[in-house]
């Protein structure tokens, strides 16, 4: 026997409650469809590769590591980390005491390395990357005994590593980070932005930096 709707308060109810979560269900899952979009050309490594880059600049010869950023601790993920706390990995970034590039690298440290050409250097990012592992390799033999000495070991409330006494001597130089381990981690030293040697040990250690080849005159050929 078929029931007439009107008759039955209860089942016109139950019409009205399952129709409504019909509604709400087709109206929810259509504000998620994709919106059709067009990737810009810089997107893409090339016509033949469609690898997407997280680059916040359209130039890709801006960035000459191409998709190795911020790889964990790897020796990549540690001149990055020191790249973005200097400059925000900025190549072309030059600060209000003179500092230049994507690592800030002093006037006087860059023509320890060969480099005296200032404006091709803030124009060249591949020869920036150069002067950064030159500059390490040189704080490597500068700071082969403290290396020797202290790694692995609490100095001045710091876990003492590699990296991050190349990081150390990279904001203050190598005689700084020799001063700080002499004062057995008492002495506060600090840049003229009130960055510490100890912050800069603190921030970086841990990363990979084996690779790194100790060089007492390290020279950029460019």
């Amino acid at each position: 026997m078929v029931t007439d709707p009107e008759e039955n308060p209860s089942m016109i109810k139950k019409w009205i409650y399952y129709t409504s979560i019909a509604l709400v269900v087709a109206f929810i899952s259509s504000g998620f469809k994709p919106n059709q979009h067009e990737n810009q050309s810089w997107f893409y490594l090339s016509e033949d590769n469609e690898t997407p880059q997280m680059f916040p600049s359209a130039k890709v010869s801006d960035y000459p590591v191409g998709n190795l950023l911020y790889t964990g601790k790897s020796y990549t993920g540690f001149k990055e980390a020191i790249a973005f706390k200097e400059s925000q990995g900025q190549y072309k970034l030059i600060n209000s005491l003179g500092y230049m590039g994507k690592y800030q690298f002093g006037v006087s440290a860059l023509k320890a390395i060969g480099i005296a050409n200032l404006p091709a250097f803030l124009n060249n990012p591949l020869l920036q990357e150069k002067a950064f592992k030159a500059l390490l390799e040189k704080n490597k033999w500068e700071l082969k005994d403290e290396i020797l000495r202290y790694e692995g070991k609490i100095i001045g409330g710091v876990k003492v590593t590699e990296s991050g006494i190349l990081a150390a001597a990279h904001l203050g130089g190598a005689g700084s980070v020799k001063k700080f381990f002499k004062s057995n981690g008492t002495r506060f030293i600090k840049d003229d932005f009130g960055t510490s040697i100890r912050s800069y040990m603190r921030a970086f250690g841990g990363y990979d930096t084996s690779f790194i080849v100790a060089n007492d005159a390290p020279t950029v050929i460019h």
